[in-house]
């Protein structure tokens, strides 16, 4: 029998914590609990989960001091469990690497749904590698690796899958809306300025000067574009 996939439930109110847990675990997912920051980076580094669930106001380390901590260790998705509905906050939490948000109060359900369909984004693949510019940027499709220039670039699976989007589609305008249905898929609901936060992570990683980008264009009043020559 194949080992179950392991979820990192961080949440300091034990009720949500156990009914996210009955849940997923419903599911066929193997799920673990922490109620702070600190025992939610020892069971991270223990347990290699494949996705965590996060709520951002924890003790002893705050959601945002974790999720920045996963990102510096690896591309796990994260999303935020949060209270905070203020679109700052969200935004916030966003640029700092979480994949995607669930408000407070939520159904179990709809957690459920948004863990799926990022476990989605995170293990979908294309076939064919993508070299732009000489190999200056190299999307290995099959392994999901992307290459700055020789050096390996960390992407969040949302940043993976609208860098893909775009890339694969090299010179095509996307809306913002374009975009959330072909790389965040028809499970996301939220605010179409999400997009423009993964873009800014996107260019700060993948670009040579993210103030004067060459591959990820904005087209005023309409959306992106990739402008990268593939070779």
């Amino acid at each position: 029998m194949a080992a179950k996939e392991t979820i990192l439930v961080v949440e300091d109110e034990e009720k949500i914590a156990e009914v996210l847990k009955s849940y997923l675990e419903r599911e066929g997912f193997s799920v673990a609990t922490a109620k702070d920051g600190e025992e939610a980076l020892r069971l991270y580094a223990t347990l290699s989960p494949v996705l965590v669930l996060l709520d951002l106001m924890l003790p002893k380390r705050s959601g945002e001091e974790v999720c920045r901590e996963i990102r510096a260790r690896g591309n796990t998705p994260v999303i935020m469990l949060t209270a905070k509905t203020e679109e700052n906050s969200i935004l916030g939490g966003l640029a700092i690497g979480a994949d995607d948000y669930v408000t407070k109060p939520f159904s179990p359900r709809q957690v459920v749904a948004r863990v799926h369909a990022v476990l989605r984004r995170a293990g979908t693949a294309q076939t064919e590698p993508l070299r732009f510019d000489g190999g200056f940027l190299t999307i290995d499709t099959t392994a999901r690796t992307v290459m700055r220039d020789g050096t390996l670039v960390t992407l969040t699976p949302s940043e993976y899958s609208i860098l893909v989007a775009l890339a694969t589609n090299p010179k095509r305008t996307f809306t913002r809306d374009e975009l959330i249905h072909l790389a965040l898929k028809d499970d996301f609901e939220g605010y179409d300025r999400v997009i423009d936060t993964h873009m800014k992570n996107l260019r700060q990683k993948i670009e040579p000067d993210a103030k004067q980008p060459r591959y990820l264009l904005t087209v005023h009043g309409v959306g992106y574009r990739f402008g990268g020559g593939a070779t």
